[in-house]
């Protein structure tokens, strides 16, 4: 099972990291988001 993962991560290596990218943009907006209240 181990030998899968690794094999699926040599493959899709390109999409994971632009999927990585886009879970850090939305943690960043949301927590800018969740600061705004406070600001005002």
């Amino acid at each position: 099972m181990i030998r899968q993962i690794a094999a699926l991560a040599r493959r899709s290596r390109g999409t994971l990291v632009e999927d990585l990218a886009g879970v850090a943009a939305l943690t960043i907006l949301l927590l800018g988001a969740l600061h705004l209240p406070g600001l005002a």
